[in-house]
This record gives C-alpha cells, structure tokens and sequence, in this order.
C-alpha cells in the first residue's frame, strides 16, 4: 500500500464490457495540429478506435463530450496502434492500426468546432495490407537507416517477420527456434531488431541479415535451393534471462549510446547494445506494463512500472523514487504533453478505465482528538475480567459453535452390513487364486435435521479389501430427507488385511445467517465386516507350527456357539492370526454380555511370539532396501540413456555426419534396462505395500498379546498402537523402521526407563533409515522385557513406575501344555468344550486366504 495516490487530471470509462491490452494505448500528435499537443488513441478488441484530447475545467473532472475526437468501429479486433511516418512522399504523420488479419494506415486530420461541441476529428484510409498470417504485434522505425519515412515489422503467431516499405510489401522471414511470439521492438542505432524467445533469451536480429536471409516463401523448398537462394538467418546475439518477458523498449541516451530494456515475470532488465547486462532490479511484485524514458539526470534513465496491486513504481536506474496507487491496474503506461501539461501519466486498465495523472500530495485537514485522561475503577475492571472469564469458560465446555447433542443431530448416519453374501459376486479384477470371490452389501443411510450443502460421503477399508464404490455426493436442499446408498466390499488381491473394519465419513457445510456459504462438518461412523469375507472353511489339519493359547477367567464356551461354521482356527500365515484371534475375543465378549456376566476377561500367559514377528519386519526391511538400490540404480541408467541421446543428438545436428559408434545400440541396450528396472521398481512397490500390510496384522495381533498378558489398560494399549501403528503408509522417505523404533526409544526412556539417567537422555531428532533391524529389535525385547517387570505406559514424563512386579511368562520361550499336545490326538470339538484354554494354531501351507479355516 503506498502512502501516496496518483493525482487524478481526467479519466474516463471506455465502451461496455470492452478488453484493452498493451499494444492498445498510444500517446502523439495523430492530427500533426500546430501547437504539437499530444493525444489519446486507443483501439480495443472490440474494435473500437477513440481519439481524445482531454480538457478538463478543473483537476479531476471526467470526460466531457468535447474531449472525445472520434469515435469509430473498425469491426476488426485492434491488436495494436501506432503513429509514425508510413505514407510516402510525406513526413507527416499518420496513425498505424494492426488487425489479426490487415493492416490499416489512416491519415488523421482536425476540424475547428463552430458551435460548443468542440473540436472534430476526420480519420480517411490512406493504404491497408491483407496479411496471410495472423498478425501478434508490429514495431516500427528507419529500417536500414533510410531518411525521412517509417517502416513496419509485423510478427505473425507463427513466428515470420513481415516487412513492409510504406504502401509496399518488402519480404517475410521465419525466425530460428521458434515457438511462441514474444515482445517485438526495433533498435535504431543498431538497426536491429529484439525480441524475447519461448526458450526465455532476448535475441537480436540485424536488419541486413533478415533482409539477405532465405525467403520465407522458399522454406519448403529443398536445401539446395535454400542455399541458392539467400544466406541462413543468423541470430546477433542473445542473452538468457531464464523467464517470459512482457515487455521489451529501447531507449537512447544520444547517437552513440542505447540500452534495451525487459520486463519479465519478476525481474527487470536493462541491456547495452550488445546484449551485456547493464544492471537488473529484482521485483517483489506481480508486474503488469513498463515505460522507460530519459531522465533529468545526466546518463540515468525513469522507468515507470505498474503492477497487479494497483499500484505505479518510478525507478531511477535500480533505485526506487516513487510509488503512487492507481485506481486499477494498468495494462500500459504512457506519458506526453497534454493540454500544456509536460509530464502526464496515461494509463489504461484492461477493462478500459482511462486515466491521466500527475504524481504529488495532498496536505492532510485531519487532526487527531486530544485524548481525555481518565482514572482507572480496578473494582470495576476486576468484575468484568471474571465475567469474561466466565464466558470464555462456558464457551470452552461447550467444544464449539454449537452444543454437542445439537450438533449431532444435524445429520445421522448409520451403517447395515448385510449378514449374508451377494448373491450374484461384484468382485472384478481380483488376483485371488480362487474360482469365486463372495461380495458382500454395506448399506449407508443419511437423515438430516436441516439444510445442508455439499454433503460428501467417502469410504475406506483396509486393503487388499475394495470398494465398488468409494466416493458419493448428497445435496440436502430441505430438512427431513433420507438418503441411502449401497456398495460392496470383496477381497482383491492374495492376502489378508490388517483390520475388517471400515469408515464412512460425511463432510458437509451448514449455512448460518452469518456465513451463507456454511460452516464445514465432519461426521463418521464405522463399521465392521464379515470374518468370512476373508476366509472359507477347509479341511481340519492335526498339526500346526504356531499355537497361541487364549485363557479366559470363565467356563470356555463351544466353538458351535460363537463359530457355527467352524470347529477349529487355523491360517496361512504368523500374521493372519490377528484376525481370527480378534474374532473369537470379540464373539466371546458378545457371548458373555448377552448371557449378563459384567466380569469376563481374557488372559495370555504364552510367551509373546517375537521370533516369528521379527521375521516379517525382517522381510519388510529387506524390500525397503532392495526398493532403495533399485531406484538409484534406475537413475543411473536415466542419467546414462539421456546422456547417449544427447551425442546421438549431436551426431545427427552435425554438417558433416560422423559414424555412429555404435551408440544407436547402447542406446536400445540402456532403453531395455530401463524399462526392466522401471518394473522391478513397480514390482518391488506391490510387494512392499503387501508386506507392509502383512506387519500391521501381525503388529496388532502382538499389541492384542501384550495386553492380555500384562492386563493393560484401554489407555495403555492406545500408546502401544500410537508407538507401533503411526504410519498409514510405508515410503522410502519416512519407514515404519525408523519411526516405530524413536517412538519405542522414547518410551524406553520415559515412562519406561530404569532410572533419571535414562531419563535425561535426548533422542536423535532426524529419522533416517538404519543400516538394520537389529537396534529396532533389541529395543522390542527390551519393551516386553519391562512390561514384564512392572512397567506401566504412560504419556507423563514424571519418575518411572516401580519395577518390582513380576508377571509370569516374560519373553522367553516356554513349552506348550500337555493339553494342547493332546490336541492331535482328540476331537477339537471336545477340547474347546471341556477345557478353558482355547487354541488357535496355523500351519504353514502355501493356502490362499479364502482357504485358510478349516473345520
């Protein structure tokens, strides 16, 4: 924000709904009148061409109908005006207008107003060109130093330069490497012209080079016609100024010195003649136009600058003089003579806002009040701190905007998981190694209390687990609706997830009288699956190599009780434990509960099987690592391929072609390595992602043995799956390795630690991948170890808890009882029923998931 605004002479709004750009503003004496005093052309998209010559009775008056010279509608868009001399035999001057497809030379004359409405203007076509390209902007000067006339250079959209001698058609000439049309301008001193190229250089082209240069009509011709019929158009000079230009302008100090001056993007450039930079100014700003101009000062040059937030820059070199704001953003700037006025800023906005201002400053009439003392009532201050307090308080309780039962109620969401399987399977695409994999139909049901916008309802479930439809949109336009949706959930891939339990959550907007737009809301509701959408009964099996007792402190309940479709537990691997023993827990509670009994509990007393999960994370970092070696080795081979392409590039270029070398081989040999290792990368991430899934079952089922073993709290078992579940997803940035073991470190050192020593021990705060899983381990043995002695988890980081309470079992390996190696040898139907141990144990055959129960 600048302390100053742009004094306002005369302004004026232009046409309805009309657009301007740069090339549109033009500042000269169109009508060659005799007191030499400027005035405004401007041209629009429209088509529209206005010439004004402002007279304002007072500063700051609008336009009167006297000042508009004349108005006309060319029907053609007008890309840009300019006023020079392009009429032969004259050097009067005459007004150039560019058309997308003509060009059009006016010769403008003044009439004397006889009554109040002032001065006329008369506007008579002297010439037009019919251009075969479409033209993007013209420039204009003394091409080849000639004396006393101006030619024109029009750059079409597809990069020709068309030149043209006054009512005649010069030539056309193709620039080199071109891409997109850039700012054009002409440098007199060194008959050149400049331009910025899409590859973001200024480049230079003399005048005598595109004029000697192939004709552009030849182009297609053969290269040896080319050669025989002009030279190749060679560029002067460039510079990268590495950004787009907006704008380029040559301003001459005298005959022997000029400079060439670029606004790009965020920069702004001043150049010497030959493409050296003179200086450079950094812009903190969003630039929108430019216009320099000599100075007072005696080799320094003014450079006005405007920019998107309205606001007009006066630079002197590098250094800032002014700034002024502007009621609208400026497309382009100039500055003439107007009215007797030296010095006047014209600016015109893109929308067509008009203006013409002088800098400078008003006095301000403001004088700020006298500030009544007064003696402060500390009684009374003190009565409305604890009334604010009181207020703060009630406002906290509450949680919110609203009450809690209020907010609730705004929408209710609730979940049916249908008990039974589709009957006709929505499985697609799966890579289960079996015939038919079942789907089951979860319904959503959405009630809302009031109006609501953008309800958006979204699903997850654990993968390999998928959704035939994860992504739904509600509008809620009248209270009271009811809204349901279904979709169906099948098992994709060869391998178990780590949860069956699913998410809904609704995001939604509830307008108020103050925000229209509405207050964002979240609500969820979760859900769970099916057991046997993951697994199908299978035959019994009398061995198993990973038992894992579950003791309960109540008579054990008949498996045909909780599991009518099965006698006995077992699965395919360490890891699908998890589900199946989360299961029987979660049935057995539901058995208890119906039957009234308020004290059931389960209990392990197993030692925690840490070997067989010490082997996934084993595994896990294994793929981590192979995933690492493998990307750098397929950088490498990038590096090499586009390394061979560039040579082969240069060979290609080269005049006279050298022999290949056999690098046209090397380079098919790098693309096959590259294309294999790009699917061993695609392979190793599929696995990865597996495996990962794989640790998060095996880790909640270890946390769930933890728990019974040492009778852990809800609290204490959500800092366990805090520690050992923070990540919803493995990247080779941040692991679950090095994030598992700082989060177990810290535990070991806190609530967990033997003494204050340990205590006061900092932890490294970078996680980086490790060298190995040994450190990860040791500090796990080292959890369960302290768990054992009487640890307690805690969030606290007070003195650690007594450590004299032993519970049996620990971490060592202890044998299994008698009665579970008589399993072999009885029905598994009377084990679980007479006796209080009850067993889930897995074998280790190559099963598919859906297989893994048998009965």
């Amino acid at each position: 924000m600048s302390l100053f605004k742009a004094r306002d002479w005369w302004s004026t709004i232009l046409g309805d709904k009309e657009e301007f750009d740069q090339g549109c503003l033009c500042l000269a004496n169109v009508d060659n009148s005799g007191n030499g005093q400027d005035k405004i052309i401007v041209g629009s998209f429209m088509g529209y061409l206005r010439i004004f010559s402002p007279h304002p009775a007072k500063t700051g008056d609008g336009a009167q109908a006297e000042d508009l010279l004349l108005e006309v509608d060319l029907r053609d868009p007008v890309l840009q005006v300019e006023v020079g001399k392009f009429v032969s035999g004259t050097e009067m001057l005459h007004l150039a207008v560019l058309h997308s497809r003509k060009l059009c030379v006016y010769s403008v004359s003044g009439t004397l107003g006889n009554v109040e409405h002032g001065n006329q203007c008369q506007m008579k076509l002297m010439y037009e060109h019919n251009l075969q390209r479409t033209a993007c902007n013209m420039t204009y000067g003394s091409f080849g130093g000639v004396k006393g006339r101006d030619l024109i250079c029009i750059q079409s959209m597809d990069g020709m330069l068309m030149v043209f001698e006054q009512e005649s058609y010069a030539f056309g000439r193709f620039l080199p490497g071109f891409l997109l049309p850039g700012p054009l301008a002409y440098s007199s001193r060194t008959d050149s012209f400049l331009t910025v190229s899409s590859c973001q250089q200024v480049e230079s082209y003399k005048y005598q080079v595109l004029a000697f240069a192939t004709d552009a009509d030849k182009r297609q011709e053969t290269e040896q016609q080319k050669l025989g019929s002009g030279k190749r158009l060679v560029v002067d000079w460039t510079l990268n100024i590495g950004e787009q230009a907006l704008d380029i302008c040559i301003v001459s100090f005298n005959q022997s010195a000029s400079s060439v001056f670029v606004l790009g993007e965020r920069n702004f450039f001043c150049l010497k003649d030959n493409g050296q930079i003179r200086f450079m100014k950094k812009l903190d700003w969003s630039p929108s136009c430019f216009l320099p101009y000599c100075s007072v000062s005696e080799g320094t040059i003014n450079t006005l600058i405007g920019n998107h937030n309205n606001m007009l820059h006066i630079y002197q070199d590098v250094t800032l003089k002014w700034a002024t704001q502007l009621p609208h953003i400026p497309v382009a700037v100039r500055v003439g003579c107007l009215h007797d006025l030296k010095g006047v800023i014209v600016t015109l906005s893109d929308d067509g806002h008009l203006q013409c201002s002088y800098l400078g400053t008003d006095p301000s009439l403001f004088q700020a009040p006298n500030v009544q003392s007064r003696e402060l009532n500390y009684d009374e201050l003190d009565v409305e701190m604890k009334e604010l307090q009181k207020i703060i308080k009630d406002v906290n309780k509450s949680q919110g905007v609203w009450p809690m039962t209020e907010r609730e109620d705004d929408l209710n969401v609730s979940v049916v998981v249908s008990p039974n399987f589709d009957s006709v399977s929505q499985a697609t695409d799966v890579e289960v190694g079996t015939d038919l994999v079942p789907s089951v139909t979860v319904k959503v049901t959405l009630q809302n209390r009031v109006i609501l916008q953008k309800a958006k309802l979204s699903v997850y479930v654990q993968p390999p687990l998928e959704l035939t439809c994860d992504q739904f949109t509600f509008e809620f336009m009248t209270p009271d609706l009811t809204r349901t949706v279904s979709f169906s959930v099948y098992l994709k891939r060869s391998y178990t997830p780590s949860e069956l339990e699913g998410n809904a959550v609704v995001s939604y907007s509830r307008p108020t009288d103050r925000n229209p737009d509405g207050i964002p809301r979240v609500i969820q509701c979760k859900f769970r699956l099916p057991l046997k959408l993951i697994c199908l009964p299978g035959q019994p099996s009398k061995t198993a190599s990973h038992k894992i007792t579950i003791d309960t402190n109540k008579s054990p309940v008949s498996l045909l009780s909780l599991f009518p479709e099965r006698y006995r537990i077992q699965s395919e691997q360490f890891e699908d434990l998890w589900l199946i023993t989360n299961e029987l827990i979660l049935r057995l509670q539901e058995y208890f509960e119906k039957q009234g009994v308020k004290d059931f509990a389960c209990s392990f007393s197993g030692s925690i099987p840490l070997q067989e999960y010490f082997e996934l994370i084993d595994h896990h970092f294994e793929l981590r690592i192979n995933g690492e070696k493998l990307e750098e080795l397929l950088s490498e081979r990038a590096v090499q391929f586009r390394a061979i392409q560039r040579r082969l590039l240069a060979r290609f270029k080269d005049k006279t072609p050298a022999p290949l070398q056999h690098l046209d081989t090397l380079l098919d040999g790098t693309y096959k390595q590259v294309i294999a290792l790009a699917d061993a990368v695609e392979e190793n991430q599929g696995n990865l992602f597996q495996s990962f899934t794989r640790l998060k079952s095996a880790t909640h089922l270890v946390i769930l043995l933890i728990a019974l073993w040492q009778k852990l709290s809800a609290d204490q078992v959500a800092i366990l799956e805090a520690a050992f579940l923070p990540l919803q997803e493995d990247t080779q940035e941040l692991g679950w390795e090095e994030t598992v073991d700082a989060a177990i470190s810290h535990l070991l050192k806190t609530c967990l630690s033997k003494s204050s020593k340990e205590q006061a021990l900092n932890l490294n705060s970078q996680l980086n991948i490790p060298k190995d899983t040994s450190q990860l381990k040791k500090h796990i043995t080292l959890l369960c170890d302290r768990l054992s002695k009487g640890g307690r988890l805690c969030l606290s980081t007070d003195a650690a808890a007594p450590q004299t309470m032993v519970m049996p079992g620990g971490c060592t390996t202890i044998p299994e009882s008698d009665l579970e190696e008589r399993s072999v040898e009885q029905d598994s139907t009377e084990l679980f029923t007479n006796h209080r141990h009850l067993t889930a144990e897995t074998p280790r055959p190559e099963v598919s998931p859906l297989q893994g129960v048998s009965e």
